[in-house]
């Protein structure tokens, strides 16, 4: 089954606002002496949008891992999909995109654990405010998992669907990573050669 590309319009974060909006300037025109087929249901309406609005906002707080934009908590409680690098002369090594905004989080994964790290490969990670679904990548060579930006468009397509599966199984894969760059801009390059190994 292929992965879902775009999040559903109800879990897009700036729904319940944009929704609780259009039920204010609704009521803004319906009198309180208005006919109550009209003026009751508005009321029970924007009851329900208050309360979806609540449910949102709580379930971006709750701790979950990764949370809902794919940024991982820690390791613990995940299971892990090795796929170190294949035994071939031609590697598939690929460029992280997004990795010149996200330099602090590159610079203290490179402080901890050096220029030669491990990723984990996020499936339906997106940035705040987007609805499209992005594969999230998680430098793990430090104390705790620091994003580093996404994988590109060219490996995005053609592994989105085999991680999507394995996400939906709990599992999320681990390649060798490296951090370019002896100092600001860093670079991030993975090695996605052992992916098409993995089951």
């Amino acid at each position: 089954m292929p992965a879902p590309r775009r999040k559903p319009l109800l879990l897009w974060e700036p729904f319940p606002y944009l929704a609780l909006f259009v039920v204010l300037l609704a009521t803004s025109f319906v009198r309180p002496g208005a006919e109550p087929w009209l003026f009751w249901p508005l009321i029970v309406l924007l009851a329900v949008t208050l309360v979806y609005l609540v449910i949102s906002i709580g379930r971006e707080k709750r701790g979950a891992n990764p949370d809902q934009w794919g940024n991982l908590l820690g390791l613990d409680d995940l299971t892990l999909v090795e796929a170190p690098s294949a035994d071939r002369e031609v590697r598939t090594v690929v460029p992280v995109d997004g990795a010149a905004h996200r330099q602090s989080g590159i610079e203290i994964a490179r402080t901890q654990g050096g220029p030669e790290q491990t990723a984990v490969l996020v499936p339906r990670a997106s940035r705040w405010m987007a609805r499209r679904y992005r594969v999230g990548v998680q430098l793990v060579g430090g104390q705790r998992p620091r994003h580093a930006g996404y994988l590109g468009q060219a490996a995005e397509e053609r592994y989105v669907d085999r991680l999507d599966a394995l996400r939906s199984e709990g599992k999320y894969v681990r390649v060798p990573a490296r951090i370019v760059g002896d100092g600001r801009p860093f670079k991030v390059e993975l090695d996605l050669s052992g992916l098409d190994e993995t089951a």
